[in-house]
C-alpha cells in the first residue's frame, strides 16, 4: 500500500527547487556602475535604459518606470481622469492592489466576476456592471493569461470607457502576437519581488497615446511639464521615479528574461499534457489567442468531489509534503477585505470567484517553471501517488 509523505512515507522530491530572485555578477556589475556614476536617483542612465529596452520588447511607444505597481495603477487612473463619484470595473480575484488603486484615486471598485475557466474578469458579464458614473475598466492578465481583449476594447469603446491593462503578472505575454500592456490605453506592470522580472520593488507603465504619455511622466515627475523649468509645477503629480539601483537590476534580469519565458512555457506545457490524464485537476484554460503566456503561476482548479470529497486544503498538504510546493491561492474575495467592503465598493454577484476561493484555486509560482524539465514529471508522480492512496487522506 501506498504510503503518503503527510503520513510518515517517502517524498517524491526531495530535490530544492529553483531559487527566486536569481541573479549574478550581472547584477553585481550594474550595482557597482551605479555606485561609481554619482547619480542614484531616478535621473541616472540606466532608467532611461531600461525603459527603452523594455518599451521594444512590448512594442510600446512610451515607457515610463515607477516606484511599485500599486503606485503605477494609481497614476493611470489620475492621468485618465478617475476620481471622486466615479466607478471603475475590476475582477474580485486578484491581488488587493488592482481595487486599492481606484480607491485611491477617490474612485468606487465595482466587482464584476471571473471566468472559472480562466480566473480573468469574465467579460459577458461586464457590461452589466456599467453606469453613467463608470469610467474606467481594469482587466487583470492573471497568472499571465491575457484578459479577452477580443471583446473587452469594443465594449469599451461603445461605453466611451478608458482600459487600463493589470499586466502585473503578464511580462511578455502576447494577445495575437502582441504584447500586452498598449492594447488597452495605459498598460501596468509590476517589478515586486515574486514578479517575473522583478528589481525587489518597482512598476512600469506603457502607452501608445502621446497624450496619455505626457501626462503619464508629468504625474510621476511632480507635476513639471517635459521641456519646461525645473521649479515649474503644471499639474499636481506626485515622485513615482525608480532609482538607478533598481534599473540597474533590471538591466541585468533582462539578459535573462527570453530564456526563462521560454523555459516557463515550455515546462507549463508539459504539466497542461500530464493534467489531461487527471480528473478533477484542471489547468487554467490556456487561450489559442495567447501565443505567449508568462506562467506567473500556474493554476490547476481542484474538484473534490472528483477527489473523494477530500477538501481542497488537505489535498495541498498532501502534495505540500512530497515536495511540490502548492498553495491555496486567494481565500477570500477583495470585496469581502475591510477596505474594500460596502460602502466603499460595490459587486455584482460573483459565485466563480466564491468558488475559486472557497474550495477551487490552487497555485504554484513560477519559479517552479524554471525547473528542469523532469522535475513536472516528479510533480505528476505526486499527483499520482496521492490519487491512489487517497484513502489515506
Amino acid at each position: 500500500m501506498t504510503k503518503l509523505a503527510i503520513n510518515g512515507g517517502e517524498p517524491i522530491r526531495t530535490k530544492a527547487w529553483p531559487q527566486w530572485p536569481q541573479w549574478g555578477d550581472e547584477e553585481k556589475d550594474q550595482v557597482l556602475q551605479v555606485l561609481e556614476s554619482g547619480e542614484w536617483g531616478g535621473f541616472n542612465d540606466a532608467v532611461k535604459e531600461f525603459e527603452t529596452t523594455f518599451a521594444a520588447r512590448h512594442s510600446a511607444t512610451y515607457c515610463y518606470t515607477a516606484t511599485n505597481g500599486t503606485q503605477s495603477l494609481e497614476a493611470a487612473l489620475r492621468v485618465v481622469g478617475v476620481g471622486h463619484g466615479d466607478e471603475v470595473i475590476v475582477p474580485p480575484y486578484t491581488f488587493i492592489a488592482t481595487a486599492n488603486a481606484p480607491r485611491l484615486a477617490g474612485a468606487t471598485p465595482v466587482f464584476v466576476d471571473i471566468d472559472p475557466a480562466t480566473y480573468n474578469l469574465d467579460i459577458k458579464l461586464v457590461e452589466a456592471a456599467i453606469t453613467p458614473k463608470t469610467k474606467a475598466i481594469i482587466p487583470v492578465h492573471f497568472a499571465g493569461l491575457p484578459a479577452d481583449m477580443d471583446a473587452l476594447v469594443p465594449l469599451a469603446e461603445k461605453h466611451g470607457l478608458y482600459i487600463i491593462e493589470d499586466a502585473a503578472h503578464a511580462h511578455g505575454s502576447t494577445w495575437h502576437g502582441k504584447p500586452v500592456g498598449t492594447i488597452g490605453h495605459i498598460g501596468s506592470f509590476s517589478l515586486q519581488a515574486s514578479k517575473n522580472l522583478t528589481a525587489g520593488e518597482g512598476g512600469i507603465l506603457l502607452t501608445n497615446h502621446e497624450d496619455l504619455a505626457g501626462k503619464l511622466w508629468s504625474y510621476i515627475n511632480q507635476g513639471r511639464q517635459p521641456g519646461g523649468a525645473w521649479f515649474e509645477h503644471g499639474i499636481l503629480g506626485s515622485n513615482l521615479r525608480m532609482t538607478g539601483w533598481q534599473a540597474g537590476i533590471l538591466l541585468a534580469q533582462m539578459t535573462r528574461f527570453e530564456e526563462q519565458l521560454q523555459r516557463r512555457q515550455e515546462n507549463a506545457r508539459r504539466l497542461h499534457t500530464i493534467l489531461a490524464e487527471v480528473d478533477g485537476l484542471t489547468p487554467q484554460a490556456w487561450d489559442e489567442r495567447c501565443e505567449i503566456h508568462a506562467h506567473h503561476l500556474f493554476i490547476m482548479r481542484y474538484d473534490q468531489a472528483a477527489w473523494q470529497g477530500v477538501t481542497r486544503e488537505r489535498f495541498v498538504q498532501a502534495l505540500q509534503a512530497e515536495g511540490v510546493p502548492l498553495s491555496v491561492g486567494y481565500t477570500r474575495p477583495l470585496y469581502d477585505q475591510s477596505p474594500l467592503a460596502a460602502p466603499f465598493s460595490r459587486h455584482l454577484p460573483c459565485p466563480a470567484t466564491e468558488h475559486a476561493c472557497r474550495s477551487e484555486g490552487t497555485w504554484m509560482h513560477h519559479s517552479v517553471l524554471l525547473a528542469e524539465p523532469s522535475a513536472m514529471d516528479d510533480i505528476a508522480r505526486a499527483i499520482f501517488k496521492v490519487r491512489e492512496a487517497i484513502q489515506e487522506l
